[in-house]
């Protein structure tokens, strides 16, 4: 599936869906519109999506996520600014994004946020991360 550049339409009926995961796929361009009926949706894996370059404001929608992690999409420069809405948000691992220059402020909203794992990405920090008082891990590592 190297050659996929959007997922199916009729992936946005699967609104129990807890974890989606997708790696390998240079092509993929986009995220669905109706990502966001995944409000069951606990896990969001993504490795090396290079064609991707930005995450849609439908991540804000699903506000049952703990675990979010993307490594390898070397043109991703765009998060959702709709973190506010990730309060559940345990685990942020963001690795080898080399595009993506800046993680959104409404990131001190994931207050439940334990784990803050970014390698060889960012070129600076949300200015507000004193909100993130459960932090036990917070590795910046080749930034």
């Amino acid at each position: 599936c190297s050659s996929l550049i959007l997922l199916p339409n009729k992936l946005k009926n699967l609104t129990s869906l807890n974890t989606f995961d997708i790696s390998r796929y240079s092509s993929f361009k986009s995220l669905l519109n109706e990502f966001g009926n995944f409000k069951s949706l606990i896990t969001f894996n993504m490795w090396s999506c290079s064609s991707l370059t930005t995450l849609l404001n439908e991540l804000g929608n699903l506000t049952s996520l703990t675990t979010f992690k993307i490594k390898g999409c070397f043109n991703l420069r765009f998060l959702s600014n709709k973190f506010k809405n990730f309060t559940y948000l345990i685990i942020l691992e963001i690795s080898e994004c080399l595009s993506l220059t800046l993680l959104p402020n409404e990131l001190s909203n994931s207050t439940s946020l334990t784990t803050f794992d970014i390698i060889k990405s960012l070129r600076s920090l949300p200015n507000e991360l004193d909100n993130l008082t459960s932090l036990n891990i917070f590795d910046i590592s080749g930034c």
